[in-house]
């Protein structure tokens, strides 16, 4: 109800229909994170695939990074996103990793690329 419309500051409440505040005038909402019951899992492996409704996240454990042949990676988490949220993930992911290079050096994924080579063999 907008103040003009409300009978306690001493004005009578008119029959007209509500019109939307302008955006300007709109409360902005606030989101309150409940962490209580979260589990902690991690990840160093992940799958994207998407259907045109959805983006699905598949997260899990490789146990044998450097492994060859046929490894099974069992997936313990999926998280299926709408493409808003998949693109709004993306930009958040993106900024918190160019911070981290920023302090700390650039990231290289390919993993051949860290391992170093022991001299001595």
């Amino acid at each position: 109800m907008a103040d003009n419309d409300n009978p306690t500051n001493g004005e009578q409440a008119h029959d007209q229909p509500h019109a939307s505040p302008p955006p300007a005038q709109q409360a902005q909402q606030t989101v309150r994170l409940d962490d209580s019951k979260v589990e902690a899992c991690y990840a160093n492996f992940c799958r994207v695939s998407s259907t045109p409704e959805e983006m699905i996240l598949d997260l899990g454990l490789n146990p044998h990074p450097f492994g060859t042949g046929e490894i099974v990676v069992p997936v313990n988490q999926r998280i299926i996103l709408n493409h808003y949220t998949a693109k709004r993930l993306l930009a958040a992911l993106s900024m918190a990793v160019q911070r981290h290079e920023q302090a700390f050096g650039n990231l290289e994924t390919d993993v051949r690329k860290r391992v170093r080579q022991n001299p001595s063999a």
